[in-house]
């Protein structure tokens, strides 16, 4: 992970990685709130994940990921209400096959857990632009 910021937010983010790289995703979904939503255009069209029950749904995604890397390219938080918005450059092995990504994450969080969070694709692994 590069240019993530020593921030309460950026160890979270650090965590959310982490979780991804160990695929361990009952400590990735415990960073939501049971009630979250997750806006997702990894697929080029929006799909909308409610509950933590969906949200798992999504993320059963990453058990194909065998390596990840995160560029930060721009990082901004907010408190009151606690919210990230950032843009990450993304390399990613799926099946052997290396894929890069661009990536435009926002969470908007309640309690210290993810409320809301749009997973926005930037541009495709094809490297066409969303």
């Amino acid at each position: 992970m590069k240019n993530v910021p020593d921030t309460q937010l950026g160890r979270m983010y650090r965590e959310h990685i982490q979780y991804i790289l160990d695929k361990n995703i009952d400590a990735l979904l415990d960073q939501y709130t049971d009630d979250a939503t997750l806006i997702s255009s990894f697929s080029k069209s929006p799909v909308v994940y409610k509950g933590r029950e969906q949200v798992n749904e999504h993320m059963q995604g990453i058990l194909g990921i065998d390596g990840l890397e995160t560029e930060i390219v721009f990082w901004a938080e907010t408190r009151n209400p606690d919210t990230l918005m950032i843009t990450e450059q993304i390399t990613m092995t799926v099946g052997g096959e290396k894929s890069e990504m661009r990536f435009a994450d926002s969470w908007v969080l309640k309690d210290g857990k993810i409320a809301i969070h749009f997973a926005g694709m930037v541009q495709h692994p094809d490297g066409s632009l969303a």
